[in-house]
Formats: structure tokens, C-alpha cells, sequence
């Protein structure tokens, strides 16, 4: 029988900042997972637009490279039909329990049990209102992070309660949120919400894992990627340009230093959580680098549209269902392929200074877009368009964050197999992302379908034959 296996899917955790918290010695859990594992870089063989963790997490689950899955954009993955490493194990009838995965999709019937990441647009939790209360709870906390204020309700926050209350939260969560709200009374900290967060989503996933014992499972974080992206000026200022961070709580300084910390006890518990037939892998798709293409006009900032519903009726654009997605995108559904056309036509007539101000791309009866403006504007600034003209600051607010984080190519793909003892780190093997999803698919003794075009890691098949 397969051994079981559970996916660590920590969203664009970075090779060269691994290390070097790992040789601080502020991470004894990937330490110890690392020495204990056949530890690889990851290599995503794109750039910029197609260097995206939307892109390569379909890579990682499907087999496929961009160039033949070309999913693009952050919740299109329903788009794409082709089987998902869980629908093929499916098929042959293991259990599957997928928590929080980015950009995915599923096939019906599938035994077991899919939370979807919370940018979905086109994929909904699985079986139906299992995670109702949850998903929406969460759904909200992260679309409107960049608010002072996110609009969540008493009701929402009851049957949120509630869920979490009867599906494994822990003490020791319930202590983190009250000392997290306690902090923000100062009026600082509110940046570490992220790691709450990942808190919930955790005792969830163990909850499930534990009761229900799927053959193979993946558990998604995304906080450690967005605290690169927001914080990496704050944390080695030198690298930039002299330009102070605009993201000025306190702590931002650490707030790197504390995803990884913070992930790291996830790693233990997991480790400890684990039995001698289970297998652990860990993948972050892609890592991150210094942002510094902004560095002339002080960083890369970005807006958010304030009112959507004024603001759409404003340009005449038809009643559609507004779905916010990651940063300053989201997405449009309308009635009609003819309704979504003429939105993108009268998004693309905003400018700036001359310079169009929407990203809009209409793909049948839904629009994706977001406002493309990434640098600091003025407060008396003029946006024209073909219905007049109106003040910036009318529709768009600065979301008071300044992305100084990038993508890199090169992730983390360390498999810990049972039995695992520890031994002194080699050399890291570097592998295709490709090759993800046909040696994940060997690990839980499967082979790869003839469209993956990877191959299963050769350094894995050896140190099987090693153990056998």
C-alpha cells in the first residue's frame, strides 16, 4: 500500500533566505526537515509576466508547463480541465484532502474533502457547505486586508466562531488571536494578522487530517510571500536606494524573519503530527528577490478602487458580480460576453497623464482587471475619461504599501521520506518545476500520465532502492 503524503505548500519561500535563517538558528523544524530530506531548488523556467505563483502552482499540480496549460491569471484554473495530481489519485480511488492550494480546480466525484485558496473565483469548497462558515470568513479577512477597516459582520464572525469551534481550534490559537488583538490596541502590529491566519487554517487542516486520514493532502501559506513582497525594504534597507519605507509599524524591520519563524512551528507540528507511513514534502514554486525596478519613483506602490459600486456606475458599466482578487486585481462576471466587452473598452478609456490607468482583459462573459498605476500620485491628480474627467483620490485609495519583494525562479523541494534519519546537508539538486508533479505522483506509487512531460527526480528513485 502507498505510503501517505501531505504537500507543504508555503508560497514562495526563498532558497537564499532559508539558509540563512537556518544558519542563524532561528529554525529548528527546517532544519531538521531539511537534513532529513533529499533537499532540491526548484527551478519555474519563465520570467516576467509568466514568473507568477498563480502559473506555477498549475505547473506544480498538473505537470504541464505554462506554454501548454496557459492559465494566466489568479482564480482562471477552472479554466483549465486537464487532471490535477489529487484527480488522478482520486481516480484510483485514495482519499484527498486539498487545503487551500492556489489557482485550483477538481474533478467530480472525488472522494474526500477541497478548500479552495481564498482568491477563487471559479471553484467553489467541496462537498457542498462543508466549509461554508470558514471560507467566507476567511475569503473576506484576505481580499480586504489593505482596508483600515474589513468589512466583516457579527453574523459572519459568529458562524466562523462556531466552524473553528467544532473543527480542532486549539488553545493556543485562541491565545495568539487574544494577544494579537491586544497588540493592535497600540495601534501597531495589525501586519502580523497574516500569521493568525495561517493559525486557523492549520488546526483546520490537522482537524480534517486527523479524522478522515487522506491518502494524500496539500496545505497552502501564503503570509511569508506577501511579508517579502511588503517588507523586504524594512528588512535589509541597504540593498535599496536610500528611499524610507513607507510601511512604518513597528516590527516591519522582523516581519520576514517572523513568517519563517512563525512556519517553522507549523513544520514541527507537523513532523510531530506524523506517523512512520507518511511521507512530507515540502515546495514553494518559485521564491522572491529585491524589488528594485521602482527605485526612481520611490517604490512600487499600488490603489484600490474605494467604492466599486459607485465607481462601476459611474463609467456605465452594466450590474456585473465583483470578485476581488489578489493586491489591486479582481475579476467581473457579467450576464453577457457583450456586456464584458464593452467593460473592458470603458476601463481601458481611464488615463493618467496620458497613460491608461485599468488593466482590463475580458475572456468570454468575465473581466479581469485592476488599476496599473504603481507609482505615488499627487493629491490634486486628474483621471479622463470618455464620461468627464474626476479627481484620482475620488475612486482610488493608496493601500499605503510599497512592494519591494519580487519574483525569483528558484524555490524549495525537499521530500522527507518515512523512515528519514538525519544526515549532513549535500548540495541541493536542482530540478525542473516540471518534475514536481511526476515525482510526487511516483512517491505515492503512481506513474505519470503520458501529457506530463518531466521526470520523476532520479535521486529519489535511488534512495528508494537504497531503503527497499
Amino acid at each position: 500500500m502507498p505510503n501517505k503524503l501531505i504537500l507543504l505548500e508555503f508560497n514562495e519561500l526563498t532558497p537564499v533566505l532559508m539558509d540563512q535563517f537556518i544558519g542563524e538558528g532561528i529554525l529548528p523544524n527546517f532544519a531538521r526537515l531539511r537534513d532529513e530530506s533529499l533537499a532540491c531548488i526548484s527551478v519555474a523556467d519563465e520570467s516576467p509576466p509568466y514568473l507568477e505563483p498563480w502559473i506555477q502552482w498549475v505547473t506544480v499540480h498538473t505537470g504541464l508547463p505554462y506554454e501548454e496549460h496557459g492559465v494566466f491569471d489568479l482564480g482562471d484554473g477552472a479554466r483549465l480541465d486537464a487532471p490535477r495530481i489529487w484527480d488522478l489519485l482520486g481516480q484510483r480511488g485514495d482519499k484527498v484532502w486539498i487545503c487551500g492550494s492556489m489557482n485550483a480546480s477538481f474533478r467530480r466525484p472525488i472522494d474526500g474533502f477541497i478548500l479552495p485558496d481564498p482568491w477563487s473565483t471559479g471553484v467553489k469548497p467541496y462537498p457542498d457547505d462543508e466549509f461554508t462558515d470558514y471560507y467566507e470568513f476567511v475569503r473576506l479577512n484576505v481580499q480586504e486586508h489593505t482596508r483600515s477597516s474589513v468589512p466583516v459582520s457579527k453574523g459572519v464572525q459568529l458562524r466562523f466562531l462556531g466552524f473553528m469551534a467544532r473543527h480542532g481550534m486549539r488553545l493556543e490559537t485562541v491565545t495568539s488571536i487574544a494577544k494579537q488583538l491586544m497588540s493592535e490596541r497600540g495601534g501597531g502590529q495589525r501586519w502580523k494578522r497574516a500569521t493568525i491566519l495561517d493559525e486557523l487554517q492549520w488546526d483546520v487542516f490537522r482537524a480534517y487530517w486527523k479524522r478522515h486520514d487522506p491518502d494524500f493532502s496539500t496545505f497552502f501559506l501564503n503570509s511569508t510571500a506577501h511579508f517579502q513582497h511588503m517588507y523586504w525594504r524594512d528588512f535589509e534597507p541597504e540593498v535599496f536606494e536610500g528611499h524610507p519605507s513607507r510601511n512604518a509599524e513597528p516590527g516591519h524591520a522582523d516581519a520576514i524573519r517572523h513568517g519563517y519563524r512563525h512556519m517553522d512551528r507549523i513544520v514541527g507540528q507537523c513532523l510531530d503530527m506524523i506517523d512512520e507511513e507518511t511521507t512530507v514534502v515540502l515546495a514553494t514554486a518559485l521564491g522572491q528577490q529585491p524589488c528594485l525596478g521602482y527605485e526612481e519613483t520611490g517604490g512600487k506602490v499600488f490603489y484600490r478602487i474605494t467604492d466599486t459600486e459607485r465607481f462601476f456606475a459611474m463609467l456605465g458599466i452594466e450590474a456585473c458580480e465583483y470578485a476581488p482578487v489578489m493586491s489591486e486585481q479582481f475579476k467581473l462576471h457579467f450576464a453577457s460576453e457583450a456586456a464584458a466587452r464593452d467593460a473592458e473598452q470603458r476601463l481601458h478609456s481611464l488615463t493618467l497623464d496620458g497613460k491608461p490607468v485599468m488593466l482590463a482583459r475580458a475572456n468570454g462573459a468575465e473581466v479581469f482587471a485592476g488599476c496599473q498605476v504603481f507609482e505615488s500620485v499627487t493629491t490634486g491628480a486628474m483621471v479622463e475619461s470618455a464620461q468627464g474627467s474626476f479627481r484620482f483620490y475620488e475612486h482610488f485609495y493608496d493601500c499605503n504599501l510599497v512592494k519591494s519583494g519580487m519574483h525569483h525562479p528558484e524555490g524549495l523541494f525537499w521530500v522527507r521520506q518515512p523512515g528519514a534519519s538525519a544526515h549532513p546537508p549535500a548540495a541541493p539538486v536542482r530540478v525542473p518545476l516540471v518534475d514536481l508533479a511526476p515525482t510526487l505522483l511516483s512517491l505515492c506509487d503512481m506513474d505519470a500520465p503520458a501529457q506530463m512531460k518531466g521526470r520523476v527526480v532520479r535521486s529519489l528513485e535511488r534512495q528508494a532502492a537504497v531503503g527497499a
